[in-house]
C-alpha cells in the first residue's frame, strides 16, 4: 500500500505538465464556468420621472414616500408616491417678493418646514391644506434642521434642533391639532440653545443629526462650512419630553469635540446609511473642501459616535473652485457626488470612482440630490427636470474589493449565494496563507476550492508540510459527494497512511507525548467517522493490510471494533493470550456465533469465566453447539473442571428447560463419569413416563452399564417396563428394590405372580432364608405356599411351613363360603327375573277403535302398530321413520339389513298376528327365522317410546326444520 501512495504521490509531480497543457488550451483552472448570459443591470439604475412642471422646480425633497415639491413663487406640489395620480397642490397664498429658500420633510412625511429667503418660515402638516406661518421663526434664515425620530409623530415633531445661517441652534416643538389649528400657532416654543463658530466667528449650521445611543445617551452631530460638532450627553429617562438643553449646557463654557478642515466649498452636507427602517444610521460621508470624510457611526464609544473614519479626496477631475459638488448621498457601499452635469459614485471600500453618468445639457443644470431613508431611492432635478435612481444589488461586486483588501471573511459573506466568486475568494486565501505560512488554514481553504487536486497536494508536499496535507486531505473528503466512491477510497487510504506515519515518528519522541495522544485520538475520529463508514468497511482489508504493515495492533483492533469485525479482536486477545480480554469482547456483543467459535479455546483457560459468560446468554446460545467445547474440554480436564461443564448443562436443563436429546445425553455421560450420585436423582426427576424423557433410553442404559450404575440401570429397567430385566438386575443389587420393581405390572398379574416367584426363589435358593420367603408370601397375595414349596429342598422340616400351611387353608376355606354364598344370590335373583317375565308376558293394553297414531294422527288399526306403556300408540312406519335418523350408524345399517332379510321371506303376511308354525319357519341352514327377524326389529324400533325415552331427550337441541330444508320450507309457507 504504501508504494500505491508513493506511486501517485510521483504521478502528482508528472500531473504539473498536465496543467500548463491544460492552461494552454483554455481549460478553466476552477470547476466554475464564469459567463455572462446576458447584460447585468448596472447598480444604479436612472429613470426620468414623466412630470413636465408648469413652472420651474424650486426645491424637493422626499421621505417616507411623500414627495414635495415647490414651483415658482407660490405653489408647492405633494405627491403621495403610493398615489401617483392623485397629486396635491397647495398655494402659500404669499404677495411679496418672497422666494423659497430650502425645505426640510421630516422621516415620517408628515412635517414640511419651508425656509424664506425673507428669513421666515412656513409650516404643512400632510393632514392639512393651509401652510402656517411660524411666528416664532421669523427674522432666521433656516439652514438646517435635526429632526427628532424618537418622540415624533404624525401631530407632533417633539423636540427638533434649528440651525440658521448664523450659527445660531434654536430647540422647537411643532405641534398641531383639530381644535388648536386656527386658534394658536403651531410653534410651541423657539428657544436658543448653542452658537456655533469657526475661527472666524459664528459660521452657518450646514446640517444637524439626533441619534440616541445605548442607556439613554443621545449623540448630537452639527456640521458648519470646516468643522463637525459633536454634542453627547445623557437625558435621563422620561423627561426626553423637555428637550436637549442639558446636553448643549454641558458645552456652556467649553467647545465640544469637532473634527476640521482647512478647505472651504462655501457649505457642507453630511448623509446617512440606515440599514434598515427604525433603526440607527450605520455609517456617514461628510462632504467638505478637503473632500469626503467617510466613516462608521459607533454608539458604545462614550464620547465620540464616530469611528474607521477616513478621508476620500475628491476625484481627479473635480475642481472645487470651478465644478465643486452640490449635494452627497450615501448607501451601503458607496457615496454619491452630485456636480452640475453628471453624478459620480465612489466605492466607499476603496475610494474608487465605479460609476458616472452624464446628463444632457437640455435638462439644465443640476440642482440638488436627496435620497428617501425608508425605500433607499435616489432623486435629482434641475429646474424642471425630475430623475430617480433605483440601487439593485449594491453589493454585487464587494467580494472583490474586499478580497483585494485580503479580508476575506468579509469577501465571503458578500458572495455566498455565488459559488464561482466564493471558489475565487477561497483560492485567494489559501495563496494568502501559504504565502504568509499558515499552511493549516491555507490546507482548510484549498479544499473548498475548486482548483486541481494534485496541483495543490504537490504544492504541500514540496514544502514538507504534511500535517497540512493531512487537513487538505480531510477537509476535502468531507466534502465529496457519495456518487464519488473512487476519489473517497483514495483519500481515506491516503490519510489513513499518512496517520500511521506521523503516529510512528510522534511514538519514538517522548517529548511530543501531548501531540501524538492528539493526534492518535483525531486518527480514532477518522476511523469512527459515520461519513467514511461506508468507504472503510468496503476496503477493510486493504487498512488492515497498512495497519499491520506499520505494526499497529493497537489501532488495528480499534478498526476491528468500529467495523464490527469482533471475530478479528477476539483472535487477537487469543493470539496474545488475553483469554478475559476476549471474553469480554465476546460478553459484551453478545454474537453467538462468535461464542461457538472461540468457546474451545477459551473454556481451556478461564472455564469458570466462560460457563458464567455462557448463563448470562441465557437461551441466545443453542448449548448443542457448545457441546464439542466441553467434551473436548472435558476429556483434557480435571474432574473439578468437568464440573463447570456440569453447571452449564444443568443449568441448560433446569433453568432453560431444554428437551433437546443431545443435551440430556451429555448431561448424562457426566453424571455417570463423574457424579454417580447426582445420576439416579436426575433419572427419577425425568421421570418414568417414556414420552416425556428427553434422554436416550438405549444409550443410558448402555452408559450406565459400562460404569457398573446398577440402581440407574434398574430404573432405566423400569422405565422401559422391562420388569424381568429389573427384577433380575435388582437382586444382584437389594432384594427389596426387586420388590419394588416387582409390583410395578399392575394389569397383569401373571407377570407379577412370575416376577414374584423369581424374587421367592432367589430368597430361597441364593440367600437360604426360609424366614425372608415367607414373608414373600405375605408381601403379595398372588404366592400361595404351594407355589413356593417347590423352591425349598427335601430335607426342610414341615415346622417352617406349618403357619403358612394353616393360612392357606384358612384362606380356602373363607373362598369355598363366599362362593356358597354367591351362588345362592345367584339362584334367588334368576327365580325373580323368570317371575317377571312370567308377568311380562301375561301383561296386555286395549285400544279402542277411533284411536289414532301419535305421528300422522290416522287411525291406527288400519296399519300395524306399536303399543307403549306410557299410552303413545304408533304405526309401524310411523315409528320406523321417526326413530331411524336418530338412531347410530351401526344400527341403521342393521336395520336395513333386517329388513331386507325380512322382506325376503317366502310368507309375507298382512296381519300382525300369525301361527306359530308359520313364524318358525325355518328359511335355511344358519338363517334366522321370521319370527326371530321380527324380534330383532322390535328390539331396535320399539326399544322405548320415541316421545318418552331418551331418544326425545337426546333430540332436544336439534332444531325443529333442518337446516338444509330451511329455505325449502320457507318457500312452502310464502
Amino acid at each position: 500500500m504504501a508504494s500505491i501512495l508513493d506511486e501517485y504521490e510521483d504521478s502528482l509531480h508528472r500531473s504539473v505538465s498536465v496543467q500548463q497543457s491544460r492552461a494552454s488550451v483554455g481549460i478553466p483552472h476552477s470547476g466554475y464556468v464564469n459567463a455572462r448570459l446576458e447584460k447585468e443591470t448596472p447598480i444604479f439604475n436612472k429613470q426620468r420621472i414623466d412630470f413636465a412642471p408648469p413652472e420651474k422646480i424650486n426645491s424637493l425633497v422626499v421621505s417616507s414616500n411623500q414627495l414635495c415639491m415647490s414651483l415658482g413663487k407660490d405653489t408647492l406640489l405633494r405627491i403621495d408616491l403610493g398615489k401617483p395620480d392623485e397629486p396635491n397642490q397647495v398655494e402659500l397664498g404669499r404677495k411679496d417678493e418672497a422666494k423659497v429658500y430650502k425645505m426640510f420633510l421630516d422621516h415620517t412625511g408628515s412635517h414640511l418646514l419651508i425656509a424664506l429667503n425673507t428669513s421666515e418660515c412656513l409650516y404643512l402638516n400632510r393632514s392639512v391644506q393651509k401652510v402656517r406661518a411660524l411666528s416664532r421663526w421669523k427674522g432666521h434664515l433656516i439652514e438646517s434642521v435635526g429632526w427628532n425620530k424618537f418622540l415624533g409623530s404624525e401631530t407632533n415633531t417633539g423636540p427638533i434642533l434649528v440651525g440658521t445661517s448664523h450659527g445660531q441652534i434654536y430647540e422647537a416643538e411643532i405641534s398641531v391639532s383639530e381644535g388648536s389649528l386656527f386658534s394658536t400657532n403651531p410653534d410651541q416654543y423657539f428657544r436658543q440653545v448653542y452658537t456655533l463658530e469657526e475661527e472666524s466667528g459664528p459660521a452657518p449650521v450646514c446640517c444637524l443629526e439626533i441619534e440616541r445611543g445605548i442607556e439613554g445617551k443621545f449623540f448630537i452631530i452639527a456640521t458648519t462650512r470646516k468643522r463637525l460638532f459633536q454634542f453627547v450627553g445623557k437625558v435621563p429617562e422620561g423627561t426626553e419630553q423637555q428637550g436637549f438643553s442639558s446636553i448643549f449646557a454641558v458645552h456652556a463654557d467649553h467647545l465640544p469635540s469637532f473634527r476640521e478642515f482647512p478647505a472651504n466649498l462655501g457649505f457642507s452636507e453630511i448623509a446617512f446609511y440606515t440599514p434598515k427602517l427604525r433603526s440607527n444610521p450605520r455609517s456617514f460621508a461628510w462632504m467638505m473642501g478637503n473632500g469626503v470624510l467617510y466613516g462608521t457611526l459607533d454608539y458604545s464609544r462614550p464620547d465620540s459616535i464616530l469611528s474607521d473614519e477616513r478621508v476620500w479626496v475628491y476625484p481627479p477631475d473635480i475642481d472645487i473652485t470651478v465644478n465643486k459638488p452640490i449635494s452627497i448621498v450615501l448607501t451601503q457601499f458607496h457615496f454619491l457626488l452630485l456636480l452640475p452635469d453628471r453624478v459620480k459614485a465612489v466605492c466607499t471600500l476603496n475610494g474608487q470612482v465605479v460609476f458616472q453618468d452624464l446628463f444632457l445639457e437640455k435638462f439644465g443644470v443640476l440642482t440638488r440630490m436627496i435620497k428617501d431613508p425608508t425605500v433607499q431611492q435616489i432623486w435629482i432635478h434641475t429646474e424642471k427636470v425630475v430623475f430617480r435612481y433605483h440601487v439593485q444589488r449594491e453589493s454585487r461586486d464587494v467580494w472583490k474589493m474586499y478580497m483585494n483588501m485580503n479580508k476575506f471573511d468579509l469577501a465571503k459573506e458578500y458572495c455566498k449565494d455565488r459559488p464561482e466568486c466564493l471558489d475565487i475568494v477561497l483560492a485567494k486565501e489559501a495563496e494568502h496563507c501559504f504565502q504568509n505560512k499558515r499552511y493549516l488554514d491555507s490546507a482548510k481553504c484549498y479544499a473548498l476550492t475548486q482548483n486541481y487536486f494534485e496541483e495543490i497536494a504537490l504544492k504541500f508536499i514540496e514544502a514538507k508540510q504534511e500535517e497540512a496535507l493531512m487537513e487538505f486531505l480531510i477537509k476535502k473528503l468531507s466534502n465529496l459527494k457519495p456518487s464519488e466512491k473512487t476519489q473517497t477510497t483514495l483519500l481515506t487510504t491516503w490519510l489513513t497512511e499518512l496517520y500511521l506515519n506521523w503516529l510512528g515518528v510522534l511514538q519514538g519522541d517522548p517529548s511530543q507525548r501531548n501531540l501524538y495522544l492528539d493526534t492518535r485520538e483525531k486518527f480514532r475520529t477518522f476511523l469512527s467517522s459515520p461519513k467514511n463508514k461506508d468507504c472503510l468497511f468496503n476496503n477493510r482489508a486493504s487498512i488492515y493490510e497498512l495497519l499491520a504493515s506499520h505494526g499497529d495492533t493497537e489501532h488495528m483492533v480499534y478498526f476491528a471494533v468500529i467495523m464490527q469485525d469482533y471475530e478479528r479482536v477476539v483472535a487477537h486477545h487469543c493470539q496474545h493470550d488475553e483469554y478475559d480480554e476476549a471474553l469480554n469482547v465476546l460478553s459484551r456483543h453478545r454474537d453467538e456465533k462468535l461464542f461457538y467459535k472461540f468457546s474451545p479455546v477459551l473454556i481451556q483457560h478461564i472455564p469458570k469465566k466462560v460457563v458464567d459468560a455462557w448463563i448470562s446468554m441465557g437461551s441466545r446460545l443453542d448449548a448443542r453447539n457448545l457441546i464439542p467445547a466441553l467434551v473436548n474440554y472435558s476429556q483434557s480436564a480435571s474432574t473439578e473442571q468437568i464440573n463447570e461443564a456440569i453447571r452449564y448443562m444443568e443449568f441448560c436443563v433446569y433453568q432453560l428447560e431444554e428437551t433437546q436429546q443431545a443435551i440430556h445425553n451429555y448431561l448424562l455421560s457426566l453424571y455417570a463419569l463423574c457424579r454417580p450420585d447426582s445420576l439416579l436423582s436426575y433419572l427419577e426427576q425425568a421421570g418414568t413416563n417414556p414420552n416425556r424423557i428427553h434422554y436416550d433410553l438405549k444409550y443410558a442404559l448402555r452408559l450406565c452399564a459400562e460404569h457398573g450404575h446398577h440402581r440407574a440401570c434398574v430404573h432405566i429397567y423400569k422405565v422401559m417396563e422391562l420388569y424381568e430385566e429389573a427384577v433380575d438386575l435388582a437382586l444382584q443389587v437389594d432384594v427389596d428394590l426387586a420388590k419394588s420393581c416387582a409390583d410395578l405390572p399392575e394389569d397383569d398379574e401373571e407377570l407379577r405372580k412370575k416376577l414374584w416367584l423369581k424374587i421367592a426363589r432367589h430368597v430361597v435358593q441364593e440367600e437360604k432364608d426360609v424366614k425372608k420367603a415367607m414373608a414373600c408370601l405375605s408381601s403379595c397375595a398372588l404366592l400361595k405356599i404351594e407355589d413356593v414349596l417347590p423352591f425349598f429342598p427335601d430335607f426342610v422340616t414341615i415346622d417352617h411351613f406349618k403357619e403358612a400351611i394353616c393360612n392357606s387353608l384358612e384362606d380356602y376355606n373363607k373362598h369355598i363360603e363366599e362362593l356358597k354364598r354367591e351362588m345362592e344370590e345367584a339362584t334367588q335373583s334368576a327365580k325373580r327375573i323368570r317371575e317377571d317375565i312370567q308377568e311380562m308376558r301375561n301383561k296386555y293394553g286395549s285400544v279402542e277403535p277411533q284411536e289414532k297414531c301419535a305421528a300422522c294422527d290416522f287411525p291406527l288399526l288400519n296399519r300395524p302398530f306399536y303399543l307403549f306403556l306410557c299410552g303413545h300408540m304408533f304405526h309401524y312406519d310411523c315409528l320406523l321413520q321417526a326413530v331411524f335418523p336418530n338412531l347410530p350408524a351401526y344400527k341403521q345399517a342393521k336395520l336395513e339389513d333386517l329388513q331386507k332379510k325380512l322382506a325376503a321371506t317366502s310368507q309375507p303376511s298382512k296381519s300382525h298376528h300369525r301361527p306359530k308354525d308359520a313364524d318358525t319357519i325355518s328359511l335355511g341352514k344358519g338363517q334366522q327365522s321370521r319370527e326371530q327377524i321380527k324380534a330383532d326389529i322390535d328390539d331396535i324400533v320399539a326399544a322405548e317410546c320415541v316421545y318418552c325415552g331418551e331418544l326425545m331427550i337426546r333430540s332436544i337441541d336439534k332444531p325443529f326444520i333442518d337446516p338444509q330444508k330451511y329455505e325449502e320450507e320457507m318457500q312452502s309457507w310464502l
